[in-house]
């Protein structure tokens, strides 16, 4: 299938991938920018929140060129609405790491030490489910070589799985922080308080719009 493509043009398999990677490698910024903000080091934070906003612009081109240069002829291996779908996933993710840096910079967020605790190993597992998706989106070209059948099916399909349940630790622990929220809204101002409900949801999107990234590709599995 993918010699017969490759005779009427690029394929957009392999840029897609690199859409991904650029995407979670965006993302995973966060962590070293949430370890500056907890420790104050704003001269660091703002360091880091700028790799991140040139990440995202780099996948931002990347995802402007694909648009323009997707085939639109009969010997697309897949449907052109689900890769335009699914690029658009991807960049969510990196999209979502720019509002959160946006946000920890632009107010100078203090965490709360009690909050502290919850909030990198939260982070963390919100990266794992994009570093999950990367990986399975990395298999679209393995996927393309055998026609979307097989044994790279069967692997594809068990890291969605994986990805979901993923999700579901994500929003265990976020509804944890967020009860430790609760807690604090006796304490805090109401405008840290709402600022804080805000970036914890930010950050469990995260993973949901990972999540949405490995739906979109069981749709191109299935199709």
């Amino acid at each position: 299938m993918s010699n017969i493509f490759n005779m009427f043009g690029p394929s957009p398999i392999k840029p897609i991938e690199q859409h991904m990677h650029k995407s979670y490698h965006c993302a995973k910024q966060l962590y070293p920018l949430f370890e500056a903000v907890l420790k104050q080091d704003w001269e660091l934070a703002n360091h880091v929140k700028e790799k991140i906003r040139t990440l995202e612009r780099e996948a931002d081109l990347m995802k402007r060129d694909l648009r323009l240069h997707l085939p639109t002829g009969l010997f697309l291996p897949v449907s052109r609405t689900d890769l335009l779908e699914l690029l658009s996933a991807q960049d969510h993710i990196a999209n979502k790491a720019q509002d959160i840096a946006g946000l920890l910079l632009g107010r100078k967020m203090v965490i709360p030490e009690t909050l502290a605790p919850l909030l990198l190993p939260f982070l963390t597992r919100c990266l794992d489910a994009a570093k999950l998706a990367c990986k399975a989106i990395n298999e679209l070209d393995e996927l393309l070589e055998t026609g979307f059948r097989g044994n790279e099916v069967s692997i594809v399909e068990e890291m969605i799985v994986t990805l979901d349940q993923i999700e579901h630790d994500c929003d265990e622990q976020l509804a944890a922080i967020r009860y430790c929220i609760f807690a604090l809204e006796k304490i805090l101002p109401a405008i840290e308080v709402f600022f804080l409900y805000r970036l914890v949801q930010w950050i469990g999107d995260l993973a949901d719009d990972a999540q949405i990234v490995g739906g979109r590709l069981q749709i191109l599995i299935a199709r």
